[in-house]
């Protein structure tokens, strides 16, 4: 009876603590309110609130776990945002005293400080594309373009005659792969698939040899690739830009599109011209200009009435064999677009859709 009672006693003491704990934790807020929306480039005022009986020994602020700022007493603080990357920024606040610390945390969403520039395009010229080919991406370097191409069964890696729209090299995938993007890094061609199974390839650029297979688990999906000189960016389906070290394929961060509305998902077949990435919307008859820093989106190009609705043929699959293909001439300084089993390729320019707006 005595050790049942003093067990009791013990439940009780234990129950106290925690509640008091709880209570003591419970009476930390940090602001602002999660989910609160900020324009990148406007200063968050951060604050952590707690009993004035509670003297801390010092506060230490995290951004996304990486901490900023330390203080000793709980004067608002302020995050500028001019060159943080878009989307969701987790803030923590931990508070220290007496050897131990309890913190908080609270959530922004950093949306990009301005609607995108607005574009269409002008066609310079038409190259004729070979229909069978159901375009995942496309490279351009050395007189020819290099395209990646999906559906299992289908898929396969080209080497493309520019102005027969013919093959000159090829090598096909195995049927159980979907073939997805793919980029040029040195003498090799680096290639993803979209999913089940899910891996990369190495070809050699000269001959298209395999070179090996690697396993590919980054994002979602497999989908778009492109390389800036020093690292790849590969997307997954949402609006997800992740960085790829360009030895071991391997993560090394990421960036999220962003405009100043919200998040821009379906980001798809990538470009790198001039510092800044290209992106085509899948099924959306839309190009992205994007910050390849922090995720905003700087322009949105209409491709509408590329290949017009008017001169497809009867039958045409139009949902499905959507614009995809962004190549870009680094010597020439051209463009070329073009869609999944498109008749065409096209040498575009994109030139101000209100070129007198603002002025």
């Amino acid at each position: 009876m005595k050790n049942k009672i003093i067990l009791l006693l013990a439940a009780i003491a234990i129950l106290i603590y925690s509640c008091n704990k709880n209570k003591q934790e419970a009476a930390l807020t940090l602001s602002p309110e999660a989910g609160t929306t900020y324009k990148q480039g406007q200063e968050v005022a951060i604050k952590l609130s707690y009993p004035p009986d509670l003297k801390p020994d010092s506060i230490v602020y995290l951004l996304d776990s990486v901490r900023f700022l330390s203080k000793k007493d709980s004067s608002a603080i302020s995050l500028k945002t001019d060159t943080l990357p878009l989307g969701p920024r987790l803030l923590t606040a931990k508070l220290y005293q007496g050897g131990k610390n309890q913190e908080v945390s609270t959530n922004i969403v950093l949306l990009a400080s301005k609607a995108p520039e607005e574009y269409t395009y002008k066609i310079e010229k038409v190259y004729p594309h070979d229909t069978s080919s159901y375009t995942e991406g496309l490279l351009y370097q050395d007189g020819y373009l290099y395209e990646s191409t999906g559906n299992p069964g289908h898929s396969s890696l080209r080497k493309v005659n520019l102005e027969t729209g013919k093959a000159v090299q090829f090598v096909k995938l195995e049927d159980k792969y979907f073939g997805e993007g793919s980029a040029i890094i040195g003498d090799k061609i680096v290639m993803l698939t979209y999913k089940d199974p899910r891996v990369g390839f190495e070809f050699d650029k000269n001959t298209f040899k395999l070179l090996k297979t690697f396993p590919y688990n980054v994002g979602v999906e497999g989908w778009g690739l492109c390389f800036d000189g020093k690292k790849l960016y590969t997307d997954d389906s949402t609006n997800r830009i992740w960085f790829l070290d360009k030895n071991d394929y391997h993560a090394t961060g990421f960036i999220d599109v962003y405009d100043e509305k919200g998040p821009i998902d379906m980001v798809n077949e990538l470009e790198y011209i001039d510092g800044k990435l290209y992106s085509n919307v899948y099924t959306q008859d839309t190009i992205l200009e994007i910050n390849p820093k922090t995720g905003a989106v700087l322009q949105t190009v209409d491709m509408k009435n590329l290949w017009p609705l008017s001169q497809r043929p009867a039958g045409y699959d139009n949902s499905d064999n959507v614009l995809n293909g962004i190549a870009w001439d680094a010597k020439g300084k051209r463009l070329f677009v073009t869609g999944k089993k498109w008749p065409h390729l096209y040498q575009v320019k994109f030139v101000p859709l209100n070129p007198l707006k603002g002025k």
